[in-house]
């Protein structure tokens, strides 16, 4: 008699488990840009040291936000006040130093403390409205840019707060946002420890499972007890939290803050994580995926310019990869979907 095999018990092949990933195409695409412009710009300065250094630094910068901006949208939401909230965190640390003569310290604290409550009067506001993330969110990013302009301009009588460096030199914990071991500048290091811990968290902890929970079906979640308004809050101040880290990181770097320092950054961290295998519906999505996203982001950036392609052909790729990876993720979401 034949031996039946039960189809549930049956090993899915490397395929259907390498379809199921949602890093797959931000992995490929990693691979891909590479070698393309290890063989167009090799030779000019992308595969040196320096070259390397250049678009891992541009990558971090736009990776520190996708971690976190990736974990908010697999709970189903979206933050575009991210970029703003660049701005306010910058302007709060500069300000206070220049005019009032507080150590760097105290007004990173500031910042952090300022991004915090937006991050959770967002999530708050989202949760006890109903209404959709995207237009509060929206709304908060004219809000922010529009306040830390008028505020700025009325205490500085300019956009530009400048000359920081000392204070900056003098301060005891400027080196956790300057330092450079090896040549490698600190965000990349704050990069890979925030996906690390982005990783760990979504992969290995209950509030992990809680934030799929939260994006895949929210309703369903609330009833197998999964806290969700404090899972999102939390996600949200998240989000604000890394546009605090990044403010820090340039304002500490370039010794000045601007305004209109982060505008778009809110969009290109959407676009990483859709490039990174985040679905824009929430539910499903990886921060590695995410941070590799940003990856093909630095790279194409700085390989424009090695090559020596006009770099107002890059917004060109941004949509056409954002238009790709959308069709490709709804592909293997499906293939995934049919494997199980």
């Amino acid at each position: 008699m034949a031996r039946n095999t039960d189809e549930r018990m049956r090993k899915p092949s490397l395929l259907r488990r390498l379809l199921g990933r949602p890093e797959l195409g931000s992995a490929a695409g990693v691979v891909l840009v590479f070698s393309i412009f290890a063989v167009i710009a090799g030779d000019r300065g992308f595969l040196s040291w320096l070259g390397t250094v250049n678009y891992l630094e541009v990558s971090a910068q736009l990776g520190i936000l996708a971690v976190a901006v990736s974990l908010l949208m697999i709970a189903g939401e979206f933050d575009l006040s991210i970029g703003s909230m660049i701005g306010v965190a910058g302007m709060a640390i500069a300000i206070p130093v220049k005019l009032f003569g507080w150590p760097v310290w105290a007004g990173v604290l500031l910042a952090f403390a300022l991004a915090l409550a937006v991050g959770y009067f967002n999530g708050w506001l989202v949760i006890r409205t109903g209404l959709p993330s995207f237009i509060v969110t929206l709304a908060a990013l004219f809000i922010l840019r529009g306040l830390t302009i008028g505020v700025t301009r009325l205490l500085t009588h300019r956009t530009i707060v400048s000359g920081l460096h000392p204070a900056i030199q003098e301060d005891p914990i400027a080196p956790i946002f300057t330092a450079a071991p090896f040549g490698v500048p600190a965000a990349v290091f704050w990069w890979l420890g925030l996906t690390a811990i982005g990783a760990w968290v979504l992969f290995r902890t209950a509030f992990g499972n809680w934030i799929f929970g939260a994006g895949g079906d929210a309703q369903a979640a609330r009833n197998v007890g999964v806290p969700v308004a404090r899972v999102k809050i939390t996600l949200f101040m998240g989000t604000s939290f890394s546009a605090a880290l990044l403010a820090t990181l340039q304002v500490l770097d370039a010794g000045s803050a601007d305004v209109l320092r982060g505008q778009l950054k809110e969009f290109e961290a959407i676009i990483a994580s859709v490039i990174g295998g985040n679905l824009l519906t929430g539910g499903y999505g990886s921060v590695i995926g995410a941070s590799l996203g940003a990856l093909i982001f630095g790279m194409v950036r700085q390989g424009f310019f090695f090559t020596g392609i006009d770099t107002d052909w890059f917004q060109v790729f941004l949509g056409a990869v954002l238009l790709v990876a959308v069709m490709f993720n709804n592909y293997v979401r499906k293939r995934a979907v049919e494997a199980r």
